[in-house]
């Protein structure tokens, strides 16, 4: 498999990637934050201010195509930022909740943060329907699965309250209940949750690798290990992977991440743009003897089939 997989052609700055099939156009769609590596401006300017980025694959993820951002997202005027979407499709719909901060703040802290919910017939018409009532005013990175019973359970960062893991309840994906903290052990973001072989796995950022947790019902989760936190040997994957998507089809899974590949310890020691520039990554995983593993580095051959069922 080629590497790195896509790179962002306007900005460079390809992160957060999330995989849609799309039903309208029979193909793949990766959707992403659009971060403005080559931006120049005032401290971390560069990570708000961001589109949502698409890319287009017609051959099972093989080759990927930018066709631009996704319109029509605007709640209010100027220009703000979008971060890290999370997309299903459920009942004749694509349902999106979005990271959504006022403007283009140029500091990580003390920004407002809601989750944004719009639903969508096709990925590119979207209708917004309302924020989401959180935790707190501090939200990011939603990641939804179906739970046994019906119910959906969005996990996500609660950046107000420890930057962990939280998670909500809803019957109709628009009507949130806040279940409470679920991971607590030590700040992290980008919680992704499937189902693999047998079992339901989480993985989460920790900034120094993807941290895995393991359950049998979603409600109670078993550290499981750490992946991608070894340097690779392709292009552009030298260094650990951040806020990854899975997906799984049948007995293959395949993360999607993005890496940072000219950062070094000394960040003053390259460019701003090269510090900022990112690339998007796949490798396969794997679970052996119970864990959960990821050899970046194996070569195998990516061949995304069409997705046609509910979520």
């Amino acid at each position: 498999m080629k590497a790195p997989l896509f790179r962002d052609p306007i900005y460079d700055g390809a992160a957060d990637p999330v995989l849609v099939w799309n039903r309208q156009m029979k193909e793949w769609w990766m959707i992403y934050t659009n971060r403005r590596a080559t931006a120049e401006g005032s401290n971390v300017a560069w990570v708000h201010g961001t589109d949502l980025g698409v890319a287009s694959s017609k051959d099972g993820g093989q080759t990927w195509v930018y066709r631009g951002i996704l319109p029509g997202l605007d709640i209010e005027w100027g220009r703000n930022t979008f971060w890290a979407p999370e997309i299903i499709w459920h009942d004749g719909l694509y349902h999106m909740y979005v990271s959504y901060i006022q403007g283009v703040p140029d500091r990580w802290a003390g920004n407002l943060s809601q989750m944004l919910y719009y639903t969508s017939p096709d990925l590119l018409t979207w209708t917004f329907r309302s924020p989401v009532q959180l935790s707190s005013n501090r939200v990011i990175d939603a990641c939804i699965y179906r739970m046994p019973d019906g119910r959906f359970r969005m996990w996500y960062k609660d950046e107000s309250n420890g930057s962990v893991t939280y998670a909500a309840d809803s019957m109709n994906l628009s009507d949130w209940t806040v279940v409470g903290p679920i991971l607590t052990h030590q700040a992290h973001e980008g919680p992704n949750v499937f189902w693999f072989k047998g079992h339901y796995w989480m993985i989460i950022d920790e900034w120094r690798g993807q941290a895995v947790y393991r359950s049998d019902d979603l409600e109670a989760w078993e550290r499981n290990g750490l992946i991608l936190d070894q340097p690779g040997s392709r292009e552009d994957d030298n260094t650990i992977g951040l806020h990854a998507d899975v997906v799984v089809q049948d007995e293959q899974a395949y993360i999607f991440y993005f890496t940072h590949p000219s950062r070094t310890e000394d960040s003053s020691a390259v460019s701003s743009y090269l510090n900022q520039r990112s690339s998007i990554q796949v490798a396969q995983l794997d679970v052996i003897d119970g864990v959960l593993v990821c050899d970046r580095n194996q070569p195998f051959e990516l061949n995304l089939q069409p997705e046609e069922g509910d979520a």
